[in-house]
């Protein structure tokens, strides 16, 4: 019989990567999605498109992390042998301006979720989405499993009591709940708002003479990017161990965005310095200026390491970009996912 799993955020980036991967695998997949009044299930197209995706096993159900009754009947419906919680408000900057919602999804809604799996008494692995901006302010370079944590934002804070309460929950009740620390991770299903695609996008749209300038905050934070295809490899590997434990998951490199521009500019031929305008109202109030992650225990422990390097995944991103506004142009697609 085919292993059932639930994932929150399944409309997500990592979401539908994950779904494409477990679907791969033979899984029965249940991902909850919120309601809205426009279709946002664009990053699940791929799926539906693909006749050997095994679409047919995917089932998505209206749902919210706010919404504790229905997430114990969905689980306790479902029966999952994995839940995936990959749901947040995720934009770090956006957070300050949200952040009792941001609290709520990301740190009150995984307590909802495992506090529903613990009451209809259900066993499934658990895996929950941790993030390095949990480090924040770093202790140590490069960060590992062991480095303190000094949150610089509400969305940071939100993650780390998710983190904690996930240990919790796992030594007070035996649960198999599992933290992913992953690093930045990128893809061309990276949401438009977020500072990579937000560049890969533009050099796509003023390479086509479509926009003239780009305007970003601090191009000197450093970055550990990694392709967040890769990374949910990693969420998967987690819960197919014995026991359950923490990893971080990263490439073990640092960045600049102003090295991302190079790239992606540098990518089509031009000249990153011609477009691009710093704008302050794009600056955070606290900033998080170096992020590097040591994923030597998730290679000792998973076999997991990273393949993608960074200049060759700025570059599938720019050429995804590139492909995207061509058939836009085209009348191929709707609308971008």
């Amino acid at each position: 019989m085919a292993k059932k799993a639930l994932i929150t955020g399944v409309t997500g980036q990592d979401g539908s990567y994950l779904a494409e991967l477990l679907l791969s695998k033979g899984y029965e997949v249940h991902g909850i999605i919120r309601r809205a009044s426009t279709f946002n299930t664009g990053r699940l197209d791929p799926i539906y498109d693909d006749p050997h995706s095994g679409k047919s096993r995917l089932f998505l159900h209206y749902g919210d992390l706010a919404d504790a009754s229905a997430l114990a009947r969905l689980i306790g419906r479902i029966q999952p042998d994995e839940v995936y919680n990959l749901a947040a408000q995720s934009h770090v900057r956006v957070s300050f301006d949200s952040p009792e919602y941001t609290a709520d999804i990301a740190a009150t809604g995984t307590l909802r979720l495992l506090e529903a799996i613990r009451e209809t008494g259900i066993r499934p692995r658990f895996y929950q989405a941790s993030s390095s901006e949990m480090f924040g302010l770093v202790r140590e370079v490069p960060q590992t499993e062991q480095t303190p944590f000094y949150p610089r934002s509400p969305y940071a804070c939100a993650k780390v009591f998710a983190y904690w309460i996930t240990v919790n929950y796992r030594e007070s009740y035996g649960l198999h709940a599992s933290n992913g620390i992953l690093f930045n991770h990128e893809s061309p299903r990276r949401g438009e708002t977020f500072v990579t695609r937000k560049i890969t996008r533009a050099v796509a749209q003023i390479q086509a003479g479509l926009q003239d300038k780009l305007y970003l905050g601090n191009i000197e934070a450093k970055r550990d990017w990694g392709y967040a295809k890769e990374y949910v490899e990693a969420m998967w590997l987690m819960l197919q161990q014995d026991k359950a434990d923490d990893y971080v998951i990263s490439t073990n490199e640092t960045h600049s965005v102003r090295e991302f521009l190079e790239a992606a500019f540098g990518h089509v031929g031009l000249d990153w310095q011609r477009h691009v305008e710093i704008d302050p109202r794009y600056y955070r109030p606290a900033e998080v200026d170096l992020l590097i992650g040591d994923y030597a225990k998730a290679k000792r422990q998973l076999g997991w390491e990273p393949r993608t390097r960074f200049v060759d995944l700025v570059k599938l991103m720019v050429d995804a970009d590139l492909e995207l506004l061509r058939r836009h142009r085209q009348g191929q697609i709707k609308v971008s996912g």
